[in-house]
């Protein structure tokens, strides 16, 4: 079997969403290719290609069809960094272009404006008057003229281009030359104010993942020289200065500060790092000197996986825009057919009715057939609720899993490390008799003091002490029972019940959840230490209001024993717990949950992604608990919360609705206003004027509507 292979290109100066779409779908019928994605937002065209030898040839039919349907834009490799002689980068030149372009632009807008105002004041000889008028409509709208006929000879019909320049000419040929000019006008501003719409969002966007490091300081023996993260290696030094992002993922091997995680995590409270401790890629340092030992290279760091899945998050479309992009093919051509129909059939049917004022119905009906509103506003209502999420350390890989969060029936947590902390600490201490709950817990910590097993260790850490080792004689462990150790010349017997039965000793049995350690002295019961693994503080909360938003059915599954996943269920209000399950099994119990739920709710698994990818990958979304640099989690999981919070996973759903809520706004507004003015024309009441607000109007509404999702 051929390997796939991922090509990734900008498309520098794309600014049409139909177009983009236009693009995508030629792209997807090459030979050799297995897949194409235009994201419009980030102008990103990202192909996956069978096979090495079909690289070239379909690179050269991929730019023969970008040139086809939009001749101003370039294809750019997205690891290309083409010069100019003279120095300045392509980009730069291009913006240089872009800017006397627009000058001149600007010019002959503000020429035609006048000489549209003097025709439209003034009372002048017909041919004057409509001279002036031809002249204003050519510098005006002469550009959109010159596109419709180059994309008509190149068989690209259809497009907004097109059908402005078929409308504009057809009010002239009927006489209506104030319209014709007025409404090229209309359109022309509308377009200028969608476009810098469409490129704020477009920056908001991008800043809201504008946590990539600009250089690193890598330490040259005595010398600090700035360099491109990527040119930093495993095991080389960084320096990193009070208000510096940390450029790669490493280990703080000198100083101590306080670091910012809110691009990664979302949280803003800062964190305390000193040497010795982990530190990531995309933090800010807030007030010391860090110096850190590189530990991974740039591109295999935790915040360029970040980078990568946001900024590709566009790949994996939600069906409401699948649905967009198949409704913007056949809408058109439809409306256009309609319109060739009015203006043609009524003229021969009514009596009295005329050619010109049917022509000018069907005119109305060109104008507002365009798709744009939709085509733009909806990826960018998607992209904007991911970007959102991403601010708040909820990474979404797709549109689709975003889109999947509004019909979440069965939500399914594993227990170990996503409810829990999956870390043991000693919870209770019950003292009997005459000894004290200090003293019981230091003989049992100088019991355990030789052992390293999680359980001795949580006791150790319970106590806090240095203990005094030469105080400890004839440590013996006793095993599957406990420990066996002399302590102040007393004998000190720690361990579960097995080791009280089998020495004898009358103990009182304690019923709780967790482990319990039963401690004898001198073979009199002292007392016990419960040590258990702690419930997360937002477990809770994150159940009830899952609850509270519609979800039918919160399941835990764990591999503990029965008994403490029952407590734990019953403390966190689950409604069902699976217990002592192994991998397989977890997997077996999703598929019965499953086939319960109704065909179009969803069931979402939420494990810590280290141990649970089959499951994760089984689930309709699979939420990992990742935490900061859990890379298992960022693969296996299709949402990742970086601040392991159950709580977080409500948070997600509400994002997923209030972006859904705006998308459908956008469709119905969207398409409520153009049905209206399809209508209205027929009846003869909507002009042009109405007709292109209901394109440009209605876009630019939609697009600054979608640009609430990424506000949370």
């Amino acid at each position: 079997m051929e390997t796939i292979i991922k090509r990734e290109f900008i498309l520098e100066g794309l600014c049409c969403a139909n177009c983009a779409n236009k693009i995508e779908a030629h792209c997807k019928k090459i030979d050799g290719v297995v897949d194409a994605n235009v994201n419009f937002i980030s102008k990103n065209l990202i192909i996956q290609i069978q096979g090495e030898d079909k690289i070239l040839s379909i690179i050269d039919e991929i730019k023969k069809i970008v040139k086809r349907i939009e001749p101003d834009v370039v294809l750019i490799s997205n690891n290309e960094k083409t010069f100019k002689p003279e120095g300045k980068l392509q980009n730069q030149v291009r913006d240089d272009e872009e800017q006397v372009k627009n000058k001149n632009k600007i010019i002959a807008f503000s020429v035609g404006i006048i000489l549209f105002t003097i025709a439209l004041v003034l009372k002048l000889d017909y041919w004057v008057e409509f001279s002036l008028f031809l002249i204003s409509y050519l510098l005006i709208g002469g550009e959109v003229l010159i596109i419709a006929i180059r994309n008509i000879l190149r068989g690209e019909v259809f497009d907004e281009n097109f059908l402005m320049a078929l409308a504009t000419v057809g009010a002239f040929s009927i006489g209506q030359f104030p319209e014709g000019v007025g409404v090229m006008l209309f359109y022309q501003v509308g377009e200028f104010f969608q476009e810098a719409a469409v490129n704020k969002s477009r920056k908001s966007i991008s800043a809201l993942m504008d946590i990539r490091p600009d250089y690193a300081n890598k330490k040259f023996g005595d010398k600090i020289v700035k360099v491109d993260p990527e040119q930093v290696h495993i095991g080389d030094i960084v320096i990193v200065k009070p208000g510096e992002k940390v450029p790669l993922d490493g280990i703080i091997i000198e100083g101590k500060s306080l670091v910012d995680t809110a691009a990664l995590t979302g949280e803003s409270v800062p964190r305390e790092v000193a040497s010795g401790d982990e530190i990531l890629a995309g933090c800010i340092n807030k007030n010391g000197l860090l110096t850190i030992e590189v530990a991974k290279e740039f591109g295999e760091s935790t915040l360029s996986k970040i980078l990568d899945l946001v900024q590709n998050a566009s790949s994996k479309k939600a069906p409401t825009e699948n649905f967009v992009t198949k409704f913007a093919r056949y809408y058109t051509p439809i409306v256009v057919v309609s319109a060739t129909v009015l203006a043609i059939i009524p003229p021969l049917l009514i009596p009295g009715a005329t050619f010109s004022m049917w022509v000018y119905r069907a005119l109305v009906f060109l104008v507002v057939s365009c798709p744009c509103a939709l085509v733009i506003s909806i990826p960018l209502g998607f992209f904007g609720g991911i970007g959102g999420a991403s601010k708040n350390g909820i990474l979404v890989k797709g549109g689709n899993y975003l889109e999947a969060l509004n019909s979440v029936e069965v939500v399914v947590f594993d227990k170990t490390g996503t409810l829990t902390k999956g870390v043991f600490v000693v919870t209770e201490i019950h003292a009997e008799g005459e000894i004290s709950s200090e003293e019981l817990l230091e003989y049992a910590a100088s019991a355990e003091s030789y052992s390293n097993h999680p359980i001795a260790i949580s006791i150790l850490k319970a106590y806090g002490k240095d203990v005094c080792k030469e105080d400890i004689k004839d440590v013996e462990e006793i095993a599957g029972k406990g420990l066996k150790a002399g302590v102040k010349g007393k004998c000190v017997l720690a361990g579960n019940s097995k080791l009280m039965d089998s020495e004898k000793i009358s103990y009182s049995k304690v019923e709780n959840v967790g482990t319990i350690i039963y401690v004898a002295i001198d073979k009199k019961y002292a007392g016990s230490i419960i040590i258990s693994d702690e419930i997360k503080e937002d477990s809770i909360r994150a159940i009830a209001s899952l609850k509270s938003m519609g979800v039918k059915k919160i399941v835990m599954l764990t591999g503990d024993n029965k008994d403490i996943a029952e407590s734990i269920g019953r403390i966190l209000g689950v409604d069902e717990v699976y217990s002592e399950l192994l991998p397989h099994e977890k997997v077996e119990k999703l598929e019965i949950l499953q086939n319960k739920k109704s065909p179009k709710g969803k069931i979402v698994f939420v494990g810590d992604g280290i141990n649970d990818a089959p499951v994760l990958a089984r689930a309709d979304v699979g939420i990992a608990m990742g935490g900061v640099g859990s890379d298992a989690a960022i693969e296996a999981a299709d949402i990742v919360i970086m601040t392991d919070e159950p709580s977080k996973i409500a948070e997600a759903i509400m994002i997923a609705k209030r972006t859904k809520r705006i998308v459908m706004q956008n469709i119905i507004f969207a398409l409520s206003v153009k049905i209206a003015i399809l209508v209205l024309a027929v009846f003869g009441i909507s002009t042009m004027w109405e007709a292109v607000f209901g394109d440009v109007g209605v876009a630019l509404i939609a697009v600054l509507n979608s640009m609430r999702a990424m506000k949370v």
